[in-house]
């Protein structure tokens, strides 16, 4: 059996702030501080397999962002294990390690803060390919031609600066960036969040086309469901740091399982849905500083009992491809 083309197994990401001098004598005094740790990431596990377009949602905080970049390899994991096609990363060395890291490429949320303002389009876009050896510096403008119109754009402007497009063409600069070294796996952080919603549709089909054109494989970040929905596969929902359902985009739609899952596609805005009542996801999502024992869910749970509050749930199998992390389906 092919293995995935990246598996997470139990990845956790800490972040901890020490105590400085003050606050270390404050604690000696007998003052109530601590070292604070946020725990981003708890114990995930993932796979994303070749072809795939894998959408990950949760609200803002819920730490998908930092899984992201875990993934990507421009963070490390605190704790656990990342597989690329069934080789653990961290046991990877010298060229073969910049080999993989290569494939694997990041499209951030912001177009106007992931590119620096002082390079001109040729060089963002140029100047990885040519330190890795992908072009030579006399075909180095044609490749960077090659890319720009690959992402849309008028290789006639590669000669200004960030600041001279808008922010879909900004957006286009920076998915060119990342094709140019040839990766085969994209992670999109957000990608379309910060555009107009027309310009969203144009960029949402370029990574379709680009996907058909070049077998691109995704997870796509996002809060907003109703663009998982139409560029998806599979959908992951994770809610503070941990992942609560796992299925098909259409499972996922038609029988969530979690609450949780419940709860946002009830505050989705439909059509066919415009004469009941909007609804949200009621409270707040708490702090990851201390989150709630038991089932992180739990607080805001209309269906929450007395166990979900001291045991944290299992992500089981509840019918094909489908896997969620309740109580409810023990007691079912």
């Amino acid at each position: 059996m092919t293995p995935p083309m990246i598996e997470l197994r139990g990845v956790s990401r800490r972040f901890e702030k020490t105590l400085d001098f003050a606050g270390r004598l404050a604690k000696r005094l007998g003052a109530p501080v601590r070292e604070e740790v946020v725990h981003a990431v708890d114990g995930v596990d993932l796979s994303v397999h070749k072809g795939e377009v894998v959408g990950l949602v949760g609200e803002s905080g819920c730490g998908k962002s930092t899984l992201g970049r875990m993934v990507a390899g421009i963070m490390p994991a605190s704790d656990g294990q990342i597989f690329r096609e069934g080789v653990e990363v961290n046991t990877l060395q010298g060229a073969e390690a910049k080999r993989v890291k290569l494939r694997t490429q990041m499209i951030f949320q912001d177009p106007y803060a992931s590119l620096n303002p002082r390079l001109r389009v040729a060089d963002i876009v140029g100047e990885a390919p040519l330190y890795h050896g992908l072009t030579d510096a006399a075909g180095q403008a044609a490749y960077v031609d090659n890319q720009m119109r690959r992402a849309g754009l008028d290789p006639a402007f590669k000669r200004r600066y960030p600041h001279q497009f808008s922010g879909g063409q900004r957006q286009r600069i920076g998915i060119a960036r990342a094709l140019a070294v040839q990766p085969d796996f994209l992670v999109c952080d957000e990608a379309v969040a910060a555009l107009d919603v027309s310009i969203q549709a144009q960029v949402l089909n370029l990574f379709m086309e680009l996907r058909a054109e070049l077998n691109l494989t995704y997870l796509f970040i996002s809060h907003d469901l109703s663009v998982v929905e139409h560029l998806s596969d599979r959908v992951v929902i994770m809610y503070l740091g941990r992942v609560v359902e796992e299925a098909p985009v259409a499972e996922v739609f038609a029988r969530a399982n979690h609450p949780y899952t419940q709860s946002l596609l009830a505050a989705v805005p439909r059509i066919e849905a415009r004469k009941k009542a909007f609804t949200v996801v009621q409270g707040e999502i708490p702090s990851p500083l201390n989150p709630p024992p038991g089932c992180h869910f739990h607080p805001r749970c209309p269906f929450a009992m007395p166990r979900c509050s001291v045991e944290r749930p299992v992500l089981r199998e509840i019918a094909p491809r489908h896997r969620s992390a309740c109580h409810l389906n023990d007691a079912a």
